[in-house]
């Protein structure tokens, strides 16, 4: 009998998000090189927070792009940009979109991509 491959998710992403697929009103997604960093009033809400809400707001202490949120929580990356724009529209993360003169810097870039592949398949499992 073989292992599992690795712990599967209990929730599936259209659980966690209500069945949306995008964030705000307008139909439009969170590019993944979005930047998001926690507002004191997120912080101040934490122990508040629903459990991806949560962790999406603690891990963005830092400034984080919506890849690098998913590589880390190990969360649909479509997950991360409807939750982040649900905290963003509640005031508790903060939303910086870079100019597409930054979009096209190689090292942003390079980051997405690591973080995109950081991102595990639908089995848990890391390329």
């Amino acid at each position: 009998m073989s292992e599992p491959v690795g712990p599967a998710s209990a929730v599936r992403p259209f659980l966690v998000t209500a069945g949306r697929v995008v964030g705000d009103a307008d139909g439009r997604s969170m590019p993944v090189e979005t930047q998001v960093v926690a507002t004191t009033e997120g912080l101040d809400a934490l122990d508040r927070l629903a459990f991806e809400e949560h962790d999406i707001v603690a891990v963005c202490r830092l400034p984080q792009s919506i890849a690098e949120i998913a590589a880390r929580l190990r969360l649909h990356l479509n997950v991360v940009r409807v939750l982040a724009e649900d905290l963003r529209a509640a005031g508790q993360l903060t939303v910086h979109v870079p100019d597409s003169g930054v979009i096209h810097d190689a090292s942003v870039l390079r980051r997405v991509i690591d973080g995109l592949r950081a991102v595990p398949d639908s089995r848990g499992v890391t390329p």
